[in-house]
């Protein structure tokens, strides 16, 4: 079974992932382009049970704009935000694409806010795109 590692920048806290992901979704939303400082997010979804964690954490939480209850699990050493959990996917966690520092590592499969994304970027073809969030109007 293929694995995929995390970690944050100083390689204190870890992530392992058995499987692929159940998805990797780019968000163009302001939340996730405040938090990350680039134009959006780009995370990998597991399930729970194929993820492994270790090392020390601090956690920030926040309400997205649909309701939804976020925590993102970062490193209080060199504060990189490695993964989340989501109230809205409850079996799964999210681990942000760049931690596993992989060029082969799978595509985009889904992209929301589109809204909000800056003209320059572009989404890969071929993939669900949503004006808003998940449950929102389809571009």
């Amino acid at each position: 079974m293929t694995q995929h590692h995390a970690s944050c920048h100083c390689g204190q806290l870890e992530v392992t992932c058995k499987g692929d992901p159940i998805m990797v979704g780019m968000c163009h939303c302001k939340a996730c382009q405040k938090r990350t400082g680039s134009t959006y997010n780009l995370g990998a979804w597991f399930e729970k049970s194929n993820v492994t964690l270790a090392g020390h954490e601090k956690i920030y939480r926040r309400t997205g704009e649909q309701g939804t209850e976020i925590a993102y699990h970062f490193c209080p050493d060199c504060g990189s935000n490695v993964y989340w959990e989501a109230s809205a996917m409850k079996t799964a966690i999210g681990v942000a694409v760049g931690s596993f520092a992989d060029a082969a590592f799978p595509r985009p499969t889904i992209s929301f806010y589109e809204k909000r994304r800056h003209g320059w970027v572009k989404s890969p073809e071929n993939i669900p795109r949503f004006k808003e969030g998940a449950n929102s109007e389809k571009m």
